[in-house]
């Protein structure tokens, strides 16, 4: 169902809500007006969405990154997650989160009271987008160590193999490195697991990655996507691991350069692992997050954490979205290059061919250019 035309103004003047504040005020004392207000706020809970509220402020869904359990929307260069079934919400590019109340707060810049009415104003709005169907099937959740290691890891011909090498074009070379190192599994669906682990080498969570999906460990935690040298006086720092993987396949596994990936977000246990990290003497910190507001927002972030930490500062960014993007462009000249000689070799064949093997006479060389002296042979 298509939702309706945003009306001017943005909420109705007078609610339902505001109507029986209203009456309250009127008629009851102040214990009852307390308790229907307590009664009605926990009512618009459950009533109305945060994505009800990010839709009507003029925000759009993003599919290609949402998941069930969060939901990006964006507006110019903001960007809000929907959590918890559409009652709770975070904005990405800073600190502020909380419930539907606090998101109206948020958005308009206005009071608790006038959030309680424009929240009111949109009971029964129904959201553009389709509903959520998982094409998983719902599996108790484990302990996240025991399913990490219950997954094998990839193999050429399989499906993450494949995925990562054919569709993503990670170098062969980069993906045997990072088996090696064990943070890669093998997914369902094609996909494959990239491991975030915490400052004790224990994995945490990981990132799900595949041709039809998109999404990070149920009851996983957030911290970092670590492939390189533990020991690294070179910290770069991506958004995703595929990101990770690009930029060594691009730089050649650097020596003393740890490739990291937040995972495209930025939890408490990420900001603490890397406020760890930067405290090494000597320690050069790159942020080569994406090329585009959110990542230059990172990028903000790091450069704060670099000099609260001490350490240098860089700014690595790709010449085009991404890094893998950048990867993929590049390979696809080489190929195109090769092709291309290719066919200029078969055409020089080809003449070779129609105009025949007859035996010609030995050239001569030039003059000046004999065969030998009693210094030896001479050279061009």
């Amino acid at each position: 169902m298509i939702a309706a035309p945003l009306p001017p103004p943005f909420f109705a003047a007078e609610t339902r809500m505001a109507a029986a504040m209203r009456i309250g005020k009127e008629g009851r004392s102040t214990s009852d007006r307390k308790t229907m207000k307590r009664e009605e706020l926990e009512a618009l809970r459950a009533k109305v969405s945060c994505e009800a509220v990010l839709e009507r402020a003029g925000y759009e869904i993003d599919l290609k990154e949402s998941t069930r359990r969060a939901v990006k929307y964006r507006r110019s260069g903001s960007i809000v997650i929907v959590t918890h079934d559409g009652r709770g919400w975070f904005d990405q590019l800073s600190d502020e989160k909380g419930d539907v109340f606090g998101l109206a707060m948020f958005l308009e810049g206005i009071p608790f009271p006038s959030a309680m009415d424009a929240v009111a104003s949109i009971v029964g709005y129904q959201l553009s987008r389709p509903e959520w169907r998982s094409s998983r099937s719902s599996i108790p959740v484990k302990d996240i160590g025991d399913r990490w290691r219950s997954r094998r890891t990839p193999s050429p011909g399989s499906g993450a193999w494949r995925y990562l090498c054919w569709a993503r074009w990670i170098p062969t070379a980069i993906i045997r490195q990072a088996i090696r190192a064990g943070v890669l599994r093998e997914g369902p669906f094609g996909s494959m697991w990239a491991a975030h682990v915490d400052s004790e080498g224990r994995v945490v969570g990981w990132e799900e990655r595949g041709p039809d999906w998109r999404g990070f460990a149920t009851g996983g935690a957030k911290a970092l996507f670590r492939f390189g040298p533990s020991d690294a006086s070179r910290l770069c720092v991506t958004e995703a691991a595929i990101d990770a993987m690009s930029l060594a396949a691009l730089e050649g596994s650097r020596e003393q350069t740890l490739y990291l990936s937040t995972g495209g977000g930025w939890s408490p246990a990420t900001d603490a692992a890397l406020a760890e990290l930067a405290v090494r003497p000597g320690l050069i910190l790159v942020a080569a997050t994406d090329a585009n507001s959110q990542g230059d927002v990172y990028a903000e972030r790091l450069r704060a954490l670099a000099e609260a930490s001490g350490c240098d500062w860089q700014r690595l960014r790709p010449p085009a979205e991404d890094w893998n993007e950048v990867l993929q462009n590049r390979e696809r000249e080489k190929r195109e290059r090769k092709t291309a000689g290719n066919n200029e070799a078969c055409r020089m064949r080809a003449g070779r061919i129609k105009g025949g093997f007859a035996r010609h006479a030995p050239a001569l060389d030039p003059a000046g250019h004999e065969a030998g002296s009693a210094e030896g042979v001479m050279k061009d």
